[in-house]
């Protein structure tokens, strides 16, 4: 009960409970699109690419998530444009990506005078606690725009998730949503930096989604169920963060990885139970 009462009580811890929440929706339906279109890896480039704005932005003293938005968009933007326009295969442009984003970063990084470890490992592992006022409100106006989004937009980007071609056949504009897709990608990434961390970011726009597919197949379904699980992953990491005194990005995975061998041996449970029904009929 004391971490509820302290929710009340300090802003800080506050502000990282509806992080969590918001985060864990945004993360979900993002991730849901990403894993549909087989995308993943795409996740980890602009996630590690990212970490060159950050780096930037340390070294100039400004703002780091500006800097990792803007390096993070620029690169979504780059890799989508790689894998239909140029001769240079996706995966090939996110690995350039992945690899010069972390070089740019830890370069700056070093460069600045006053560097420590400290301010690397924050954004590389997340530190929740670091979440401000003005995250919050990002995140909260990411999650309106995509639910509102979600519900006029639903069918093209299920259709550009699954299958390309047919959703251009159907009329559909595949590169604008593409397009569109890839630069929320981006913003989700980077406004969900502080929770998790560069590292660990990707397991929470992916394990959630993951999850939701072992209970359902449908794609409205699994998008919906990947944003509770995600959310409530999010809150129970940070509880248990709480409580053992762990950093939140490290929790909050143990928490979906728990949530995932529970999920998966009880649907294995429902099948050979399925299964052993039927051979008896």
């Amino acid at each position: 009960m004391d971490f509820i009462a302290d929710i009340f009580q300090y802003r800080y811890l506050a502000n990282a409970v509806i992080a969590c929440i918001l985060s864990g929706v945004t993360c979900g339906i993002v991730g849901t699109y990403i894993v549909a279109r087989r995308m993943v890896f795409l996740c980890g480039g602009i996630t590690h690419a990212s970490f060159g704005g950050l780096g930037i932005a340390f070294y100039l003293g400004s703002n780091p998530i500006l800097g990792a938005l803007l390096f993070a968009v620029l690169s979504s933007m780059g890799i989508e444009y790689a894998g239909s326009r140029t001769k240079i295969r996706e995966d090939s442009a996110i690995g350039l990506m992945w690899g010069i984003g972390m070089a740019v970063g830890a370069l700056f990084m070093n460069l600045r005078p006053g560097y420590t470890s400290g301010d690397l490992s924050n954004f590389l592992f997340g530190n929740i606690i670091t979440v401000t006022t003005a995250d919050v409100t990002a995140l909260a106006c990411l999650t309106l725009f995509l639910l509102v989004g979600a519900a006029l937009w639903f069918r093209p980007v299920m259709y550009v998730a699954f299958d390309r071609e047919f959703a251009r056949a159907a009329g559909v504009h595949t590169k604008l949503i593409s397009y569109a897709m890839s630069i929320i990608t981006a913003v989700t990434i980077v406004l969900s930096i502080r929770i998790m961390g560069i590292v660990l970011l990707i397991s929470l726009l992916t394990m959630p989604v993951v999850i939701a597919n072992i209970i359902t197949k449908e794609y409205r379904s699994i998008a919906v169920g990947a944003a509770i699980i995600a959310s409530a992953g999010s809150l129970a990491g940070i509880a248990l963060s709480y409580y053992l005194e762990v950093p939140s990005g490290p929790a909050i995975i143990f928490v979906l990885t728990l949530t995932f061998i529970i999920v998966k041996l009880l649907s294995l449970h429902t099948e050979q139970r399925s299964k052993w029904n039927e051979n008896i009929r």
